[in-house]
């Protein structure tokens, strides 16, 4: 369950047939729309795996039929519950492009091989994406550009980034 990738969030049941209103939570354009079999994944742990017979979108986000609610009362037990996919349902990205979910866990060293820890967030702000990169003593908030961001290897679960001296100011080094 735990390597399902969340992509969206039901909000209020929506009209007398079962659909819910569900919030987007990704940037792929169609992502939602073309959906097939999703995974339901409640605040406690309730988990439903379901077909998504229609997907619409509205004003306020995106109306969708799941096979499992045929009431408003039933779909209203899955108010604020996580809409999540396999990996496996995901695009391929061209070289050198990378889903959050890909890189969330990486080991961070820098270029010289100093070990900075593990990434754990991405934040975006209004210029590019920061890494939030932690370890027992130290967080780092590196910026996501490809001048700092050397290489990143998934499948060795490892990301080498730029000389500190090259992005962190020196008064915070």
């Amino acid at each position: 369950m735990d390597d399902l990738i969340t992509i969206g969030k039901i909000g209020r049941p929506f009209g007398v047939q079962g659909e819910v209103r569900v919030q987007s939570l990704t940037d792929v354009p169609g992502r939602l729309e073309n959906l097939d079999q999703v995974t339901l994944v409640t605040g406690s742990g309730q988990s439903m795996v379901t077909s998504v017979r229609q997907v619409r979108e509205d004003g306020k986000g995106f109306l969708f039929k799941f096979s499992a609610f045929h009431t408003p009362e039933e779909a209203k037990s899955f108010s604020g519950a996580w809409v999540k996919i396999s990996p496996t349902s995901v695009p391929p990205l061209p070289p050198g492009e990378f889903y959050q979910f890909e890189l969330i866990g990486l080991s961070v060293e820098d270029v010289s091989g100093k070990a900075l820890g593990i990434l754990e967030e991405v934040m975006d702000i209004p210029s590019h994406h920061v890494f939030v990169v932690r370890s027992p003593e130290e967080e780092w908030l590196i910026p996501a550009t490809r001048k700092i961001v050397l290489e990143v290897d998934v499948l060795k679960k490892r990301m080498i980034v730029a000389a500190l001296d090259e992005w962190m100011p020196e008064d915070a080094m």
